[in-house]
């Protein structure tokens, strides 16, 4: 091989260079190397030689070739493909390893191992890595071989007994929170190795699931469970410990109020002339609500009912009650407040054409996240590395003719 030049590139952002190693796919891998990515990181996505990432083809809808569920979660990044199976793709790929900072993965446990690209493989010669492991149900105990779902992990860990309607079915999220929340504990992970790291030199290993991610955002909930012995049961729109908190119906539609104190319970009561109720014992407290709420709604749900969505949102804005409409989605990434905020980027993509996508919610005084580069092509990268690796033309042309590179 020719003499080897850097693979990595350094750019600006709270995490310029920060290299990472990406080996996930699908979600909640992509979505921690996307954060690490906006905020200035170097990530190398490495891809299956064949079809890439499985959201490759994961449509309708796709823009061009590209499925928009690739699109959406694989910005500022630049891809590889090669056959982890092969030798010889396999050493490059362990090269990369001993200079990158972090690696992301979210096989199944014992996947990587046998890959040869495991925590203690890699960290055996690069003691300084952060490696981060993202799998359904951890690396540890009797669920761990276990393939990892979102839509399993919301229902064993009871996260859809608490969600729908209160006399209706149990529902997951409308979006796959269980792999965007355990993405984003698996962020602060890399993250907190990282600081420590500064302070001994040492990496080491991330372990996050999807259900350890679920389990704990039941917060509050699993706090009142434990104090009261009660199953927790669903609400709807409601919130379960907060009375009035919710959806209510108008002439028109609906509208979101969230009266989260006394204070604000006397001003939503006046506004909509319920103000005597405010009087009453039954209502006085937020305790005294919860434990009437099947009282007090279908009065408050009466008078919502006299007038449109628009109206009352001017009424109680006037009155300073916090309460919104409930958008559908084009109307939410249509909203001021998102446009203001800059919470939609394009970028310019080779076979997609414009791409929108949403922009990082972190907004940082100095050295901001940004949206640098659209996602990359299948393998649009792998010649660049490989000859930054020292691989000369010919060798990079025989593997491509042999299938171990795309």
């Amino acid at each position: 091989m020719d003499h080897e030049r850097s693979p990595w590139i350094e750019h600006g952002g709270t995490l310029g260079g920060l290299r990472v190693l990406d080996f996930s796919r699908i979600l909640s891998g992509p979505f921690c190397t996307m954060a690490l990515a906006d905020l200035g990181a170097d990530v190398i996505k490495v891809e299956d030689h064949r079809k890439g990432d499985d959201t490759r083809s994961w449509g309708p809808p796709f823009q061009g070739d590209e499925a928009s569920y690739f699109l959406s979660v694989n910005r500022n990044k630049r891809s590889v493909a090669v056959d982890l199976k092969d030798p010889e793709c396999a050493a490059l790929v362990r090269r990369l390893a001993l200079s990158a900072d972090v690696v992301v993965e979210n096989f199944r446990p014992g996947t990587a191992e046998r890959l040869g690209i495991g925590y203690e493989e890699l960290s055996a010669h690069n003691p300084g890595l952060v490696y981060a492991s993202i799998s359904g149900y951890g690396q540890t105990g009797p669920y761990r071989l276990e393939p990892g779902y979102d839509a399993i992990a919301q229902a064993i860990s009871g996260m859809m007994s608490i969600t729908g309607e209160r006399d209706g079915e149990p529902a997951r999220t409308g979006n796959s929170m269980a792999d965007l929340t355990a993405g984003m504990w698996a962020t602060i992970g890399v993250l907190a190795a990282l600081r420590e790291r500064d302070r001994s030199g040492q990496g080491q290993w991330v372990d996050v699931s999807l259900l350890d991610g679920q389990i704990a955002s039941l917060t509050y909930v699993a706090g009142g469970y434990f104090t009261t012995g009660n199953v927790p049961r669903r609400h709807g729109a409601a919130h379960p410990t907060i009375v009035p908190y919710q959806a209510f119906p108008t002439s028109d539609g609906r509208i979101m109020v969230a009266a989260g104190n006394d204070t604000l319970w006397k001003r939503f009561a006046a506004a909509i002339g319920l103000g005597h109720l405010t009087d009453e014992p039954r209502f006085a407290t937020n305790p005294d609500r919860v434990a009437h709420r099947d009282e007090l709604l279908p009065l408050i749900e009466k008078a919502m009912a006299e007038r449109g969505s628009a109206e009352w949102e001017e009424v109680l804005a006037g009155a300073g009650v916090p309460a919104g409409p409930i958008n559908t989605v084009d109307q939410a990434l249509e909203h001021p407040q998102v446009a203001a905020r800059e919470m939609v980027a394009e970028t310019e993509h080779p076979t997609a054409g414009r791409v929108r996508a949403l922009s990082s919610p972190v907004k940082l005084s100095s050295h901001p996240s940004s949206v640098r580069t659209p996602p990359p092509t299948h393998g649009e990268h792998t010649d660049e590395v490989l000859t930054a690796l020292g691989a000369d033309a010919s060798e990079r042309s025989r593997m491509r003719e042999t299938g171990v590179v795309r």
